[in-house]
């Protein structure tokens, strides 16, 4: 939303909004001079002409008196899709994970190779923020699966890194998350999907990326240089040409395999596309360095999800000398519920863990999906809900050569910034 609102604010639109509490996408904002008001009311509206909503607002919000009085409503996918038909090429990015880095590596691809691209990112890239308005040609965006939200969009290429179980509070079982999957990638002109995923492998697609040999678009010689790839990019019958990674993780060089197949479905050369990647300095958030404790490094990333969370034990552990102590506040009450024994099974497999009490979101508390219900059945845990009770054990525990992993997508980002700078 924040992203939306600095795009029409710099198209010359008058653009207000609310929140629930400041936060730094708030502040951002008021930089920008756009207003935000605290707590949602009615009052709010004052002299707008039309609202903006996303999908976590519930139906009794307050500021939705909007529609009594007769002002325009657009949910925020459909405010997304006008925008999108705006420039002369839209590139959708949608999966379970990924989404945010693989926009950004697109939207840097491609300003490498045109000079002339858009995005609107979800996450906070460390050159672009989360929009960039860098003109017309080209315009690059997340799709969100949240509420089937991205059945909205009608980009010319829609691109599918991974369609993992994810919000199936909205859509009730994964085969209708699935079919949702695949009409995202018909409602496109071309779709790129990563031939490894085995439900996106089944969709027609304009272009396949992987590490497998028949992909159209493909790594090898894989090397890791303390948590960061390079490999040799090859692309259909092309000679191979050697790109290399700023960001960690080996989850990364499949975002890179899809912002690299978008350059060469608008046909530009592998060594322009290797350049685009080699720009692209990270995402907050994402494997983030936030500082150190006792001379131990304290590391945050947004993973959520039990992939999400795989993939960042195995970065961490690529470059920890020490013990790793790993951090993780679940988001959102239903997704803990549904994935619990996914959830179960990857974090057992951490030594020293701490469960933080669960980031609700839009959510009412429901004990089945509760963090302490989780931290039970997760011997090796230990259970906090408060910064101070975090921050005392981090001191006592953590030792030069040690790693502390932060993750989750709620508050707990805040709370780890808060423990480093204190």
């Amino acid at each position: 939303m924040s992203g939306l609102a600095l795009c029409l604010k710099g198209r010359g639109n008058y653009v207000s909004g609310s929140d629930l509490v400041p936060n730094e996408c708030t502040v951002r904002l008021e930089r920008a001079g756009i207003p935000v008001f605290y707590g949602h009311a009615a009052e709010n509206l004052r002299d707008a002409d039309t609202v903006i909503i996303s999908s976590a607002i519930r139906a009794d919000n307050p500021e939705l008196a909007a529609r009594e009085r007769g002002l325009r409503v657009f949910g925020r996918a459909e405010l997304l899709a006008l925008l999108m038909n705006e420039y002369e090429h839209s590139v959708a990015v949608a999966g379970c994970h990924g989404k945010t880095t693989a926009t950004a590596m697109c939207a840097h691809v491609l300003d490498e190779c045109a000079g002339n691209c858009s995005a609107h990112i979800g996450g906070l890239d460390l050159d672009y923020g989360n929009f960039r308005d860098g003109g017309k040609k080209y315009f690059v965006s997340e799709a969100c699966e949240y509420k089937a939200n991205f059945l909205a969009l009608h980009p010319e290429v829609a691109v599918i890194l991974n369609t993992d179980a994810d919000h199936l509070e909205s859509y009730g079982n994964e085969s209708r998350l699935l079919a949702a999957y695949e009409r995202f990638a018909a409602s496109a002109s071309a779709a790129i999907v990563c031939a490894e995923d085995r439900i996106a492998a089944k969709i027609p697609a304009a272009l396949t990326f992987g590490l497998g040999e028949r992909c159209d678009v493909g790594a090898e010689n894989l090397r890791s240089v303390k948590g960061k790839y390079s490999f040799s990019l090859r692309v259909r019958n092309e000679a191979p040409v050697r790109a290399e990674l700023n960001v960690y993780g080996r989850h990364n060089v499949y975002n890179a395999l899809a912002a690299v197949s978008v350059a060469e479905y608008f046909g530009y050369p592998p060594a322009l596309a290797v350049a685009g990647l080699k720009k692209f300095r990270g995402i907050a958030r994402r494997f983030e360095k936030l500082g150190k404790i006792n001379g131990a490094a304290v590391i945050a990333d947004y993973a959520h999800h039990p992939r999400e969370i795989a993939a960042a034990l195995t970065a961490a552990g690529e470059i920890c000398s020490g013990k790793l102590f790993v951090v993780f506040q679940p988001h959102t009450y239903s997704r803990t519920k549904l994935l619990f024994d996914a959830f179960v099974s990857v974090l057992q497999k951490a030594e020293n863990l701490v469960i933080y009490k669960t980031y609700p979101a839009r959510e009412y508390f429901d004990a089945d999906g509760s963090a302490l219900t989780l931290s039970q059945a997760l011997p090796n845990s230990l259970y906090v809900e408060r910064v101070r009770e975090l921050d005392i054990y981090l001191r006592c525990s953590l030792q030069a050569g040690d790693m502390a992993l932060i993750l989750g997508a709620g508050d707990i980002y805040y709370a780890a910034k808060q423990i480093v700078h204190n």
